[in-house]
């Protein structure tokens, strides 16, 4: 019974809910706006709260329902339909709030666009207030102002058009989805895109009205520039200052052309600005009548400015032209003062020079008056003309002026040429002195030339040195004796000069510093000097008599002793043996020696040559008192200042050398003929050798000084058979130099006979032993000690290299019956011809 009490009572609880639910979820009340709406969704989520909690319990009532449905106890079909009405409802429940869930999203969506118009609508109106603003700027800078705001509100226009887009996307989707409020939709639509048409339109008038603005600001900047230039010109040349000096008026001139060269610039600039001002205008700016006014008060301050230049620059031409005439007026006027000073003067010349030279200043003088007359004066009239035919207002001033000039000018032209009337009356009288001065002047300098260059003669002092020289200055004097008529005859001519001269009482001769009193005594000068001449000249004749006679016996004397000196020097080096070297060398050297003579004809023994050198050298000495004669001789000559002498080529001190080289010479010979006989007893070299030696050495001895230069001896050394390379000069010769170490060691640049002598005993000492030396070696490899030796012993002794060379250099062994032995060679004969020198 319990259990029967407590279902329906338990059940009860849904029942209500379900009522309650019902109720609430059938309201038509969806919202009037957006608050509304929201208000009601946040009631309609908690309603949808408690159904969901319901639920759970509803499925609690299914499970207790199959539960008594199963137990006998209670009216199953009572049971039954309980459940299903609860259930039923609850469905029906749910269906609704899901409805009205959807009817509220729907009106939240309709009362968001409305709130998003609503925003959107507001936005436009404060921008249509912004662009309908009437201040367009009163100024440049407030119209580039109102221009950026402009821009950044024309940015914000376009920058908000996705919004708008926006809206009239959702109106249309709200509309097309055909729900409440569609005619509102669609009527509160056309309504916002009519307003943002609107704004936009409004906004792009606005930008046109302020760029037409912007223009026409430039243009009344342009306009009040040039304007303001204008008036500040207007001041400049409404100046009464027209300058009081030709500089000041010079320098206004100069300002007020550089104000024109501006004007017309600025004119330019004038109708750029009225052109541009013309384009406003065609393309209808709303500040039409103002631009034409400006453009009209503009063109008539330019027209004023040009009027008031134009009278100032008349005024200041006019002004420069009266002021120019009174600085021209006044440079004529100081030049004719300086010329009237210049005239004022006594001085007509003290002389003809004097006379000349201020007839040609007073030339220069009347050729500067023609050209004043063609330039200063011709060019002051002319403006003077010039001007009182443009009437200029000081034109009595200017004739008056004009006037005075020309009164002053004439008095100087009247005093010029009395000056020069005086010139040239004073020219003519000094004229008549001047020839009498320079006739007199040019004889007297002839004379006096003539005068120096005879005394220069005359005193020449007479030292002579030869007979012919003081012959021919004799003879010279004798013509200088009968010339003298003619110079007799220059000094009277010379008096009578003078005599004129002195009649006109004028100052001494300014052409010459002779006098006639010094030419006289030139002249009785010259007669004494003659006859000192002819004294000198007879002592001078005696003294060159005695000189030639001591030339004549010192030339006697030195000639004899010469020739002695050359025939002894041709006996010593020349006569020995001489005939052998022309018979051996003739062919070698190529040099026909056969025409030589000698004092003897002897080839005898070394002893004799030497017995004979010995003769010879005591003849040599006994000569030296010849040689201390020639000496004296040649002292008295030099005491008597003797320096030359034509009938000799010889002095002392030459003969004095080659005697005593000739002393010498025997002394070295005889040493050098007993080193020849020492050698040929001691050294085994033969005498034949050494006479060849000899004779080789006197062929090359060319100036039979005794002494080889290094180049003859190298020609001595290869004409006896050494092999001595040839080189070029200046080369390095090494094996020619080894010799000149023996010969020459201080290398004095010659090998005398002596030192050639011993360097060919010592070469041909060595030929020697090396000759015997290797026929010995050879006869040590022949067996038994033959004279020859065999191609075997050869091969088998030698390296083959030396063998090969001995077989092809030794002739074949002939025996002394002349028969050849076969591969038998004469090795005595081949070392003879390797030492052949």
């Amino acid at each position: 019974m319990h259990h029967t009490h407590w279902a329906p009572h338990h059940n009860l609880s849904p029942f209500l809910f379900h009522c309650q639910v019902e109720a609430l979820l059938a309201s038509e009340d969806y919202g009037k706006d957006l608050a509304s709406v929201n208000n009601l969704l946040k009631k309609h989520q908690l309603l949808e709260a408690d159904i969901s909690a319901h639920e759970d319990r509803l499925k609690d009532l299914n499970s207790q329902a199959d539960s008594l449905m199963t137990s006998s106890a209670f009216d199953t079909s009572q049971v039954k339909d309980k459940r299903d009405t609860i259930n039923s409802r609850f469905q029906k429940i749910k269906s609704m709030a899901a409805s009205r869930r959807a009817k509220l999203n729907e009106s939240h969506r309709l009362h968001q666009f409305f709130r998003d118009m609503d925003d959107e609508e507001s936005w436009i109106k404060e921008k249509k207030l912004l662009v309908s603003s009437e201040d367009y700027g009163r100024d440049l800078t407030g119209v580039q102002n109102l221009r950026k705001k402009h821009k950044r509100l024309e940015a914000e226009l376009a920058a908000h058009e996705p919004a708008i887009q926006g809206v009239l996307d959702t109106g249309k989707k709200l509309s097309d989805d055909n729900t409440i409020g569609k005619e509102e939709i669609q009527q509160r639509l056309a309504q916002f895109v009519e307003h943002w048409k609107e704004l936009k339109h409004l906004a792009a008038a606005r930008g046109q009205r302020l760029e037409e603005s912007l223009e026409y600001q430039q243009f009344v900047a342009n306009v009040e520039e040039e304007e303001a230039w204008i008036n500040e010109k207007m001041t400049l040349v409404a100046s009464e200052d027209y300058g009081d000096t030709l500089a000041a008026i010079q320098g206004l001139l100069k300002k007020h052309e550089a104000f024109e060269t501006d004007f017309t610039v600025h004119k330019d600039r004038v109708n750029d600005v009225c052109s541009n001002g013309q384009d406003l205008i065609k393309k209808n700016n709303h500040h039409e009548e103002n631009i034409s006014s400006k453009m009209k008060g503009l063109n008539g301050k330019v027209s004023d400015l040009e009027k008031a230049a134009a009278q100032r620059k008349a005024k200041l031409e006019e002004n420069s032209a009266f002021l120019q005439f009174n600085w021209k007026a006044d440079v004529v006027e100081s030049w004719i003062g300086e010329k009237e000073n210049s005239l004022k003067t006594d001085d007509y010349g003290r002389d003809l020079s004097s006379v000349q030279t201020l007839l040609t200043k007073q030339e220069t003088f009347d050729a500067g008056l023609q050209a004043f007359q063609q330039e200063g004066i011709a060019n002051i009239t002319a403006l003077k003309d010039q001007l009182l035919a443009a009437k200029h207002v000081q034109s009595k001033a200017i004739e008056a002026r004009h006037a005075s000039l020309m009164k002053r000018w004439s008095q100087l032209l009247a005093n010029s040429a009395t000056r020069k009337k005086k010139l040239l009356e004073a020219q003519s009288h000094f004229r008549k002195v001047e020839d009498l001065f320079l006739t007199f002047a040019k004889k007297a300098s002839a004379f006096n030339s003539w005068f120096e260059n005879a005394e220069e003669d005359l005193t020449d002092p007479v030292r002579c040195n030869s007979l012919e020289e003081i012959r021919a200055l004799r003879e010279a004097h004798d013509a200088f004796r009968s010339s003298l008529s003619s110079a007799q005859a220059d000094f009277s001519q010379l008096a009578e000069l003078d005599r004129q001269i002195k009649s006109f009482r004028v100052a001494s001769n300014p052409y010459t510093w002779f006098t006639m009193e010094a030419l006289e005594e030139t002249w009785r000068n010259l007669q004494k000097i003659i006859k000192e001449r002819e004294l000198e000249l007879q002592k001078e004749q005696r003294r060159q008599e005695e000189n030639d006679k001591l030339r004549q016996e010192f030339a006697q004397h030195a000639n004899a002793f010469h020739q002695w000196i050359q025939e002894t020097r041709t006996y010593l080096l020349d006569g020995i043996a001489y005939r052998r070297v022309i018979r051996v060398y003739q062919y070698e050297v190529g040099d026909d020696l056969s025409g030589r003579s000698c004092m003897v004809e002897e080839s005898g023994t070394l002893e004799s040559q030497l017995e004979a050198t010995k003769r010879k050298h005591q003849e040599i000495r006994a000569m030296r008192s010849q040689l201390k004669k020639i000496e004296d001789l040649g002292a008295a000559m030099e005491e008597a200042l003797i320096l030359d002498n034509k009938y000799t080529e010889h002095s002392t001190v030459g003969l004095a050398q080659q005697w005593d080289q000739l002393d010498q010479l025997g002394m070295r010979m005889q040493h050098n003929l007993e080193q020849q006989i020492q050698a040929r007893n001691t050294t085994g070299v033969t005498e034949e050798a050494l006479k060849e030696f000899s004779m080789m050495f006197k062929h090359f001895d060319k100036d039979k000084s005794g002494r080889l230069n290094h180049q003859e001896f190298k020609s001595c050394l290869r004409s006896l058979g050494y092999d001595l390379p040839m080189v070029e000069e200046g080369e390095p010769d090494p094996e020619f130099e080894a010799i000149l170490d023996t010969v020459d060691p201080n290398r004095d640049g010659h090998v005398s006979l002596q030192e050639y002598m011993a360097f060919m005993i010592s070469r041909e000492t060595e030929n020697v032993k090396s000759s015997e030396e290797i026929e010995s070696a050879f006869r040590a490899l022949s067996s038994e000690g033959k004279p020859y030796v065999t191609k075997e012993e050869l091969y088998q002794n030698l390296t083959r290299e030396q063998a090969d060379y001995c077989v092809s250099h030794m002739k074949p062994y002939v025996d002394s019956k002349g028969r050849e032995l076969p591969t038998a060679f004469d090795y005595v004969e081949f070392t003879r011809s390797l030492f052949v020198n």
